[in-house]
């Protein structure tokens, strides 16, 4: 066997070839984020990058070059700026995520601290602003220069812009040379105004605040700068003014007249500074400027000096982020699955990750025109998300990661479950398989029809549903208001207290609205809008079942497919006989809406991306209960587009057709009663 090839086989050869791949994509990322401000990919997915090369470099810590991003500050700086040499190299934190990397990073910096001293390791926490770092020298009392981090070394001067912002000082009371270190940021509210402009203008949106305040402060004409209102934390003091902790840091630059963040926290223990990060996840949203995690700092002016700096890092510092919204992550194989309407969906099975604090190990593909699309392979790395914050997907493939072990996938010819020809239609992009009789169908369809926007009934999940079928306690969902305790308190695992509240539940659903048993039924291309429409149209299952095509077609929002689908739903003999033993069972009532405001009345809402304080079924809820529409699309027709976190390509079409946008803050306002 070739060398080379015994190498690349190896542990150490594996781990070396990643390392590469890895410094060269990070770096290009890294050079269109700090040089260029640009990005191609989120910062979540680029710290989930640098994350995995950390962890890499740390087991093999003979592979750590010079030049390896770990190692390495910012990026080169601008040509346009002259250039400024910082006194003390400007550095930057490695980040963790979990407890586990907190519990490994105190592990490793606690080995160099000297036994005497271990009793006296605390820490200062600080919110990390998702903002841009500058540095500050004061002489005689005045600002001489403001320069940004550049390469850690070098950075650009900036002076005359930051001279524009507010809340840093132009003169303070002490004339010794000072120099100070913050960060500069827009505002959510500023970051709003600013985009209503674009808009307005016909522009592009901005996509985060972060970018504005880099291009901000990199402006050639400070009134632009100015115009942008700009706002600045100070949070480190380099000059030797008789602090012997960080936190005394933080009171001294009060005291010298800086703008600090009055929500940072000195901390005892490990423990404290675990509580504060969760703390802060819950309550950033009520912060007006975005934050991405928490640095901490041991707090000993002494120890933290001693600890000294491992590549580019200060080994007594680190960057405790946030539950990451989209992260990176190997494709170990692609499997697919059959649901309720037959419909073959391909899903990725990766490599563990956590996405915004839940640990995901699949994620929907959707169909094979999507994996297409995306160039995926098997052995793939991909950015992954989570869709609404609840859907795991595969957002992006990075290619430049392959190593020639990746393999092509090609879906199957027939269902893994029943083994019928699968089937596709020239007007959709999904294979289904056509047996209305297939195992996994029909178990699919059960799992819909208790699920909480259907039937609703706790405590009724897809494994107490296989068992419940796999004893033969039921055949069908209508059999579940048949059940009594003694039939499943038997069970293996089952209590007699959880057998009691399973049936309390199943009775406590036995009245249901009509729009929601026809959604419950698992009609293919019906979903909750369109069974609201039918229940408000027809008035009672009797009159859907009874009715002609043409009937469903005089439906507005109702096109020919979904008439056809319903049409034919309920020509079939079993499905009747299904709604009938149902319909005596069960009381299925056609409620009005409540009366009290009808403020929206008439008004049809569009809903995308994810809201912060209510789900979206919660929010269609609302708007229904005050007289309003919801939609699926965006048409000519519509009067509002709700816009939440990461939304989609809904809220561009809505700008081209000139309907009202709202994001989450008016939505509420316009809801209120």
């Amino acid at each position: 066997m070739d060398i080379k090839e015994a190498l690349g086989r190896s542990p150490m050869g594996e781990a070396k070839n990643r390392i590469e791949k890895l410094r060269e994509v990070i770096n290009h990322h890294r050079y269109l984020y700090h040089v260029l401000d640009k990005q191609e990919i989120s910062d979540s997915a680029l710290d989930s990058l640098k994350k995995e090369l950390f962890d890499i470099e740390q087991q093999f810590p003979e592979l750590i070059t010079a030049d390896s991003p770990t190692q390495r500050v910012g990026g080169k700086p601008l040509k346009e700026f002259k250039k400024i040499k910082h006194q003390n190299r400007m550095l930057s934190f490695n980040d963790a995520f979990s407890k586990e990397d907190m519990e490994d990073w105190q592990e490793r910096f606690m080995k160099l601290v000297p036994e005497n001293k271990k009793t006296e390791v605390d820490y200062y926490c600080e919110l990390k602003i998702d903002g841009l770092a500058i540095e500050l020298i004061y002489k005689d009392g005045a600002l001489q220069t403001g320069s940004t981090r550049g390469d850690g070394n070098v950075g650009e001067d900036i002076t005359q812009n930051l001279k524009t912002v507010e809340a840093i000082p132009l003169t303070i009371a002490d004339k010794r040379e000072i120099i100070i270190r913050g960060e500069v940021f827009v505002t959510k509210k500023e970051f709003e105004r600013m985009n209503k402009e674009q808009l307005a203008k016909g522009l592009l949106v901005y996509a985060n605040p972060r970018n504005i305040a880099a291009g901000s402060v990199r402006q050639l004409d400070p009134k632009i700068t100015a115009g942008r209102k700009l706002d600045s934390f100070a949070y480190e003091l380099l000059t030797d003014m008789g602090q012997k902790t960080h936190e005394d840091k933080h009171k001294i630059l009060k005291e010298l007249g800086f703008k600090t963040n009055k929500h940072n926290r000195y901390c005892k223990s490990l423990n404290e500074v675990l509580h504060f990060r969760e703390t802060w996840i819950k309550e950033r949203e009520k912060l007006d400027y975005e934050i991405d995690g928490v640095v901490v700092l041991v707090n000993n002016n002494e120890i933290f000096e001693k600890l000294g700096v491992v590549g580019k890092a200060p080994r007594g510092g680190i960057a405790f982020k946030f539950p990451q919204a989209e992260a990176t992550t190997k494709v170990l194989d692609i499997k697919v699955q059959v649901g309720r309407t037959g419909a073959i969906t391909p899903v990725a099975v990766l490599e563990p990750v956590a996405v915004t604090g839940i640990t995901i190990s699949r994620a929907t593909l959707h169909n094979e025109d999507e994996i297409r699309r995306l160039g995926l392979k098997i052995g793939d790395t991909v950015i992954v998300g989570r869709a609404g914050d609840v859907i795991p997907n595969v957002i992006k493939v990075l290619p430049e990661l392959r190593d020639g072990s990746e393999k092509n996938f090609k879906m199957p010819e027939k269902c893994p479950s029943c083994e019928t020809k699968l089937v596709k239609l020239k007007t959709e992009a999904i294979l289904r398989c056509p047996n209305i009789k297939c195992p996994t169908r029909q178990t699919r369809s059960f799992y819909h029809f208790v699920s909480r926007t259907a039937f609703n009934i706790d405590g009724l999940g897809p494994k107490i549903i296989d068992r419940l079928l796999d004893e033969g306690l039921v055949q069908d969902p209508s059999d579940l208001f048949e059940l009594k305790e003694g039939d499943v308190k038997n069970l293996e695992r089952f209590a007699e207290k959880s057998a009691e509240n399973l049936i309390k539940s199943i009775q406590d659903r036995k009245e249901i609205t009509l729009a929601k048993f026809i959604y419950a039924l698992g009609i293919r291309n019906i979903g909750e809008e369109t069974a609201i429409d039918l229940a408000k149209y027809f008035g009672s299952i009797k009159k859907i079942s009874t009715a002609k095509l043409e009937d469903f077609e005089k439906i507005l929002d109702i096109g020919p497919v979904v008439s056809k689908s319903v049409y034919e739903w309920f020509s079939d003999k079993a499905n009747l006989k299904f709604v009938e033993k149902l319909e005596r069972k069960i009381k299925i009532t056609n409620l009005q809406p409540k009366t009290g405001s009808q403020k929206l009345k008439d008004k049809t809402f569009v809903l995308t991306g994810s809201l912060q304080t209510m789900s979206r079924d919660e929010a269609r809820g609302k708007i229904r209960e005050l007289g309003g529409n919801t939609s699926e699309s965006v048409s000519s027709k519509t009067d509002y587009v709700v816009v939440g976190s990461e939304p989609g390509s809904k809220a561009e079409k809505a700008k081209k057709l000139g309907v009202t946008i709202l994001d989450e803050k008016q939505f509420l306002e316009l809801i209120k009663t």
